[in-house]
């Protein structure tokens, strides 16, 4: 063959750039335009209004699956069916995938979870995210048991680097069956509200089995998700939101566990008082009020990144910033079932503190807890062993962590809360706290129970015997002088205090007995 005759550099470049506008396509323009009309984006779309302009770097393009049963021989689709590769957010490295629901339904086949798996491990030997843009129909059934191989495979990465690397799962579509394990692993799940869903078994299964009828939205939308079953962290009513919510979530976290986590110039002055702060508790002990009033004045700019708002709303878990630098914020909330904790509360929160421990974010509890939920369906759910475990994430946890008692902290709850005694290394307390063993009414009841039986005038003696415990008991003077309170604060000075206290713990170190894992009450 002569010279003239072989391809030029031209022709290579022209072939090329062929096959790449054929990846580009995914399962062609009509399914792109079917995906469009269901109010979605395609995976490129969406990689695209994710990372910083231009920093995306696709792998594995031209890759095809091998399978040859089923006619599946004849229809080959570069990339086969998801869109792998790295970028950045906010100027820091992340690596994805992003299924593209236009080749096959999404659904994962051994190439296709090849090259999931592959920038999983590029993200753990890197000590970079893994971001998860979920939309596919689950196994590919022409595949077989490889592709249920190729989701193990998966779910063993994100336990591998589960704690070493943040993981987050974008739901975008459906996930269906073997399918959600990997995003339950992960540490983050946000959901678009109406178009994606997750469930182990769909309504028509459910049907047939137990004969109970159900949508697919009251089934595994993300309203069910996000208030009923507490599997979503987050959610957003389109797909645009919900990639800019991922890149909110991203500013708060540290690019891999041996990191800090990023901190930005704040323009919020650290000792701005905040005299507001001073009327929000009702005078009346037992009245409610709303724990995010507290918080917002506290942190930078009044900047709270709530997870999980809509379930166990009775305590608030989220992030947000203290003179530019990343917390973790947990706090009894009043208003919802007076603060106390339950099995749901207790599990949120729980898992909240082990992920801000994993990843050096430092924790700020706000405590007003009159305790467990009492009841039966509390016991016989296990309210002993759940709120072992978030008695457990505060003992284990060994990033900074800063306690300020608001109002009440009764009973074993004052202890799980965070207390100086679970080696918070700062615990605050405001000139309402009341720090005892239970409330001074059940107290009074137990204590005095015969002397109120014989006293003439029982009411009167009660009153005098609940003031007597209450400021003798119950106070925060008693737990401050024996050292368990560090200081008492004047309310408007919260910012202040815990941004002194917070730079304080910049070289905390903490040595723990070597062992391979504790065994926490799961």
């Amino acid at each position: 063959m002569s010279s003239s005759t072989l391809p030029s550099m031209e022709d290579k470049l022209a072939q090329m750039h062929e096959h790449r506008d054929e990846a580009l396509l995914g399962g062609g323009q009509k399914r792109i335009d079917a995906q469009h009309k269901k109010g979605k984006l395609t995976a490129r779309e969406r990689i695209e209004r994710l990372l910083d302009p231009g920093s995306f770097r696709e792998l594995d393009r031209f890759v095809t699956h091998n399978c040859s049963d089923f006619g599946m021989g004849d229809k080959k689709y570069l990339g086969d069916g998801v869109v792998t590769g790295y970028g950045k957010i906010g100027g820091r490295l992340v690596y994805l995938f992003a299924q593209d629901f236009t080749v096959f339904g999404g659904s994962l086949g051994e190439m296709h979870a090849a090259k999931i798996c592959k920038v999983m491990d590029l993200a753990i030997q890197n000590g970079a995210p893994v971001l998860g843009l979920n939309d596919s129909g689950g196994a590919r059934i022409q595949e077989g048991v490889v592709s249920l191989g190729g989701y193990a495979e998966i779910f063993y990465r994100n336990t591998q680097a589960s704690g070493v690397v943040p993981q987050i799962s974008l739901i975008l579509g459906p996930c269906a069956g073997g399918a959600v394990y990997s995003p339950a692993i992960t540490d983050f799940i946000v959901m678009v509200e109406k178009t994606s869903h997750m469930f182990i078994t769909g309504p028509d299964v459910i049907k047939t089995v137990t004969n109970e009828e159900v949508t697919f939205e009251e089934l595994g939308g993300a309203h069910t998700h996000a208030s009923t079953s507490g599997v979503a962290h987050l959610t957003a009513p389109d797909e645009a939101a919900a990639l800019q919510l991922l890149r909110e979530l991203m500013s708060y976290l540290p690019s891999h566990n041996l990191a800090d986590p990023p901190r930005r110039q704040s323009d919020d002055d650290r000792y701005r008082q905040a005299p507001e702060l001073e009327k929000i508790l009702p005078a009346n002990p037992n009245k409610p009020y709303d724990v995010r009033d507290i918080i917002r004045p506290i942190v930078d700019n009044n900047e709270f990144l709530e997870i999980h708002e809509a379930w166990a709303t009775n305590i608030v878990i989220g992030f947000a910033r203290l003179d530019g630098r990343s917390v973790g914020i947990v706090a009894n909330n009043p208003c919802s079932l007076a603060g106390v904790l339950d099995i749901d509360a207790s599990v949120k929160a729980a898992r909240f503190v082990r992920f801000c421990d994993s990843f050096n974010i430092p924790l700020v509890t706000l405590v007003d807890v009159p305790g467990f939920l009492p009841g039966i369906k509390q016991e016989y759910g296990g309210i002993i062993k759940h709120g072992a475990k978030l008695l457990y994430a505060y003992c284990e946890a060994t990033v900074p962590k800063l306690t300020v008692i608001l109002r009440k902290a009764y009973g074993g709850a004052y202890d799980v809360m965070c207390s100086s005694h679970i080696r918070a290394d700062y615990n605050f307390a405001w000139p309402t706290a009341e720090v005892a063993v239970m409330g001074p009414q059940g107290a009074i009841n137990i204590i005095f129970r015969e002397e109120l039986a014989r006293s003439e005038q029982p009411e009167t003696k009660r009153a005098e015997l609940v003031q007597h415990y209450t400021e003798h008991f119950a106070s925060p003077y008693v737990a401050a002088s024996r050292g368990y309170v560090q200081d008492i604060i004047e309310p408007k000075t919260t910012r202040a205090t815990l941004i002194d206290a917070l730079e304080t713990l910049d070289g905390k170190r903490v040595q723990r007995p070597n062992r391979k894992h504790g065994n926490i009450p799961l």
